[in-house]
């Protein structure tokens, strides 16, 4: 590639990815100290919130969440936990926390243990308010505040992509895997994708927007429950608005291991790309194909003494260092509005970018050949695009 198609490409590239998070948002903060008339709907309706946990063997992440569930500026109506057949002590430090814990039992015939486990939950809460929270947030004291601002300025869905907390090396390998689900989303444009999408870490929604869009019945057997969700409001006439977490909500996905990572991505990216609105689909695979033109051209030039072309010319480094730098610095600036990641994942970009390759193709061989995923000890099956639970 010459030196001035790699620049325009990447150019072009870098834009797309700009565009496609010009509208990113964070939960606001402090919302429960301002002055004003949304300060005092935002305390009356923490007292309408049913939070709702699934929990599938979450023993080494529940504690974080329900501690800071604890401690809320305005604390919500109730706490459940819903536990999703855990055999790892999740139940009991659940009723240790003094929460209430229900059984969900078997999944009924054509539901995903996780859609089960929401609908469970859903069925018993005694709030008008339901906030579904997965076992790995973790609330600031003025997080559900902000969320209830936001609920009480939109209506319909609010969802949230937590800050992802990033502990181990390993851990860094989700680096794309992060950046890409918020751009390929679009949910983070200044236009509204179609259909809209949601993240399933973070969900609120009012009782009657969330019975008008069927609930967890209306996606009971697809894998990305919360991407279906999103669509089953937008065809009920109920509005979807994604933030990102920033400060105040935050997670920490697959500390169970490099295995747990694999198979969590696996089950999610590809399944992901086939729902995702095509046009930020296609932004946000081409700013990952230049990407790989750069390590690629990189990676070849540096190798040219090899093949007996001798060294290269500064003219021919010039472009791929400019090019490194570009790529590098962008990728710094994007992942810093998602997680906590190191220097090296942005400053050595293709070692996460080959993981994200390799896991993604991995994810598309089991979602679309072999329709079955493993997660958490159970085997799911993949429904075809639009097929399932509607």
């Amino acid at each position: 590639m010459s030196a001035l198609l790699l620049l325009v490409v990447l150019l072009a590239a870098g834009l797309a990815a700009h565009l496609l998070v010009g509208d990113a948002r964070a939960v606001p903060r402090d919302v429960g100290v301002a002055a004003g008339d949304e300060r005092d709907a935002v305390r009356r309706l923490a007292g309408t919130v049913s939070v709702v946990v699934p929990a599938r063997n979450e023993v080494s992440t529940l504690p974080l969440l329900l501690a800071s569930l604890q401690v809320l500026r305005n604390p919500p109506r109730e706490v459940l936990v819903v536990d999703d057949g855990s055999d790892d002590g999740t139940v009991e430090l659940a009723r240790a926390a003094r929460v209430t814990v229900l059984e969900a039992g078997r999944p009924a015939p054509g539901w995903t243990g996780k859609a089960w486990a929401c609908h469970r939950g859903a069925s018993v809460a005694s709030g008008s308010t339901l906030l579904f929270l997965d076992a790995d947030t973790v609330l600031a004291p003025d997080a559900l505040d902000g969320l209830l601002a936001l609920l009480t300025r939109h209506g319909g869905l609010v969802s949230v992509q937590p800050h992802h907390h990033v502990v181990r090396a390993y851990e860094q390998l989700s680096a794309y895997f992060n950046v890409v689900g918020v751009l390929a989303s679009g949910s983070f444009s200044r236009w509204r994708p179609d259909p809209p999408m949601a993240y399933g870490p973070v969900l609120l929604t009012s009782v009657a927007d969330y019975e008008r869009a069927g609930g967890h019945t209306a996606v009971r057997a697809e894998i990305l429950d919360d991407a279906s969700l999103a669509a089953a409001y937008a065809r009920a006439g109920s509005s979807v608005r994604c933030f990102l977490g920033g400060r105040g909500i935050a997670m920490r996905m697959y500390p169970g291991g490099p295995r747990q990572l694999v198979e969590g991505w696996s089950k999610n990216i590809a399944s992901g790309a086939g729902t995702a609105n095509r046009w930020s689909a296609l932004g946000a695979g081409a700013w990952v194909a230049s990407h790989w033109a750069v390590t690629v051209g990189a990676a070849l030039l540096l190798l040219s003494p090899l093949t007996g072309a001798g060294p290269p010319s500064a003219g021919a480094v010039t472009p791929y260092v400019v090019a490194w730098l570009a790529v590098a610095l962008q990728l710094q600036s994007l992942l810093r509005r998602v997680g906590t990641f190191g220097w090296w994942t942005w400053a050595l970009f293709p070692v996460p970018l080959l993981a994200f390759t390799l896991i993604f193709a991995r994810s598309a061989l089991l979602t679309t050949v072999r329709r079955e995923v493993t997660w958490r000890g159970r085997r799911i099956a993949v429904s075809p695009p639009g097929r399932g639970g509607h």
